[in-house]
């Protein structure tokens, strides 16, 4: 990627404490460093760390964002049940409004999901 998270931009949780990393094993986030930064690239806005499930994973899958294959052509491992991804906050949406909506670590949130969706919300969510 060309362009490189901004600190002051990404440095703070929904929580508004300093971001937290979401994983490393895979590692995630946009720029793959483990933490769910943005930036005016990230036009899908990867800033919701959120542990996948078996039921999360088949629905994203059905409304065609196919995350249990691996792309290795865009550094994309693949994701299981079990490990965090940071995902698109409108895909966490979407999901939630279907009954399908994963755990979140909230610490590894970007504050910018507050945009999104209310604190009281995620905080139902919190792993």
């Amino acid at each position: 990627m060309s362009i490189h998270p901004d600190p002051k931009i990404n440095r703070l949780n929904v929580l508004g404490e300093p971001l937290a990393s979401c994983c490393f094993d895979p590692i995630t986030g946009y720029f793959r460093n483990g933490f769910c930064h943005t930036a005016v690239n990230d036009l899908g806005q990867h800033t919701v760390c959120a542990e996948m499930t078996s039921e999360f994973l088949s629905y994203s899958q059905k409304v065609g964002n196919d995350l249990i294959t691996p792309l290795p052509e865009v550094d994309f491992p693949g994701v299981k049940p079990g490990d965090f991804w940071c995902i698109c906050v409108t895909r966490w949406v979407e999901a939630y409004q279907a009954g399908f909506a994963p755990p979140i670590k909230l610490q590894a949130c970007h504050q910018s999901v507050l945009s999104y969706v209310p604190l009281d919300v995620l905080m139902e969510y919190a792993v």
